[in-house]
């Protein structure tokens, strides 16, 4: 009996280019081609189709959004973006919305156009077998356990707990330990802690160092969504419920069964979804949208709340069977101001990260403007830091970014101390007037020689003082210039 050939799909508004596609291919692949998203839609409903080959710019649906909606529905189909442009942002669109394989661009050539579908039915072919063996794991042999536990490392190794960043002598070591332990015990954990400290990280490496780690991880922010969008993002929707829906969407509670489902922003539920919610996490059960059964799922629920869960159970605002299933245990994130010694650590990574997402090639932050930066409290936490070292970064000049480059009113925060007491408190504190005066005078002269790199002549004009003068203050204040900063005066 002959051998089935794997079958593709083409997709192109362009019937020349859908031909010779097809004239490439046909010869090694079972070939289905169509004009429009929908016409393609059909056809994967139709066929097994085991790779898409999709034109990016076509009328009605671009090919991003198509691959989007076919990853939804058909994860296992190979998703390849042809494209005779190749722009920066349809290309990250592409790869975190439609999780797109590969990209070829206009004009291709037949041999390589041949040679990624191959690799793709490959890819495909892999995918499903390992599909397959995850299924009959749990009957095989010991040396098949002690593979997949190898997997379950790896997965560790890299999304794991190693993955969060943190100095050897870290607060958050005490807190990443507990967590290692909840970890392995299939349970519901609740994390608190201020937003922006880190919480969904800590969760994603709790569900990679536990026995669900080959099993799908999926999270949610449920702070300010509505209720009708927020119950179709969890529970998903059939054909027809909602108006608009063409097909029926799958919700994250179905997309995380045997695995993870963290859900955030809890202090926010209405009472309509806490409802909905305490079906899950006491009974696996569900509705979709416009379902008129209930369905179960079998997954490991880890929630999130910027706030203290049990003073609102207190004030009546959040359900007290609900808060009880869901912190079976409970973690308590630091914010950044906590943990002063992993801001350097913390601040390097975000700047590369963002200088690579840019393409703006850097060393790092010097010595001078981490000390600056570790002299603020960050009421907006990790957020706020990433924000900070882009805001740097774009208007840096040099390789190794310094302190002038740092927002104003982090620099007036007094280096290597903590915010404490503030400005505010200052300004409405007790004392003498002389000395609240002088405290804020301290800090204007900081920023500004700071912000004019320790230019005296420019730091006097600016505030309207003779260089004498400036030069007296610094002194009466015990001012110091950077250590590792040398800039000569510019006259």
């Amino acid at each position: 009996m002959a051998e089935t050939l794997p079958t593709l799909l083409l997709v192109d508004d362009e019937a020349h280019s859908l031909n010779a596609m097809r004239m490439a291919l046909e010869d090694e692949f079972d070939c289905l081609t169509a004009p429009d998203a929908g016409a393609a839609a059909r056809l994967m409903e139709e066929h097994d189709v085991q790779v898409i080959f999709c034109d990016q710019r076509m009328p009605g649906r671009s090919g991003v959004e198509f691959l989007t909606e076919m990853r939804d529905r058909w994860p296992e189909a190979v998703r390849i973006i042809i494209t005779g442009f190749t722009e920066t942002n349809d290309m990250i669109a592409a790869i975190n919305e439609a999780g797109i394989y590969q990209f070829v661009t206009k004009p291709w050539h037949p041999d390589h156009l041949l040679m990624t579908a191959k690799n793709a039915a490959d890819l495909f072919r892999l995918n499903r077998e390992h599909a397959r063996m995850s299924l009959e794991m749990r009957y095989l042999a010991r040396n098949v356990e002690t593979r997949l536990e190898e997997q379950r490392r790896a997965l560790r190794e890299g999304l794991g707990f190693e993955n969060v960043l943190r100095a050897s002598n870290s607060p958050l070591n005490a807190v990443i330990a507990q967590a290692r332990q909840y970890a392995s015990f299939d349970v519901p954990v609740l994390l608190t802690g201020e937003a922006g400290t880190g919480k969904a990280a800590l969760a994603r490496a709790m569900h990679y160092g536990s026995l669900r780690a080959d099993r799908p991880f999926q999270e949610i922010d449920c702070t300010g969504v509505d209720d009708d969008i927020l119950e179709i993002e969890l529970f998903g929707a059939r054909r027809g419920a909602v108006a608009g829906l063409q097909t029926a969407k799958i919700g994250l509670v179905q997309k995380a069964d045997r695995g993870t489902l963290f859900l955030n922003g809890l202090a926010g539920l209405s009472p309509r979804m806490q409802l909905a919610l305490l079906r899950v996490a006491r009974d696996g059960a569900f509705r979709p949208l416009g379902g008129h059964e209930m369905q179960r799922v079998d997954l490991r629920l880890l929630g999130g709340a910027d706030r203290d869960l049990r003073a609102e159970v207190a004030e009546g605002r959040f359900r007290a069977d609900l808060y009880h299933a869901l912190a079976r245990t409970t973690l308590e994130v630091p914010p950044l101001r906590a943990r002063p010694g992993d801001l350097g650590v913390l601040a390097q990574s975000l700047l590369l990260e963002a200088a690579a997402a840019h393409g703006k090639p850097v060393h790092g932050l010097s010595e001078d403007a981490i000390r600056f930066l570790a002299g603020y409290d960050w009421p907006g936490n990790l957020r706020e830091l990433e924000n900070e070292v882009t805001r740097m970064l774009i208007f840096s000049q040099d390789a190794v970014l310094g302190p002038e480059l740092i927002s104003r009113h982090i620099l007036q925060a007094v280096p290597g101390e903590r915010c404490d007491p503030a400005l505010d408190a200052v300004l409405t504190g007790r004392g003498p007037l002389k000395d609240r005066v002088e405290e804020v005078e301290a800090r204007i002269l900081r920023e500004t020689l700071t912000r004019l790199k320790w230019n005296k002549s420019r730091a006097a004009e600016e505030l309207g003082l003779s260089r004498v003068g400036l030069r007296a203050k610094i002194d009466r204040y015990g001012i110091d210039a950077p250590g590792r900063q040398s800039q000569t005066e510019e006259e």
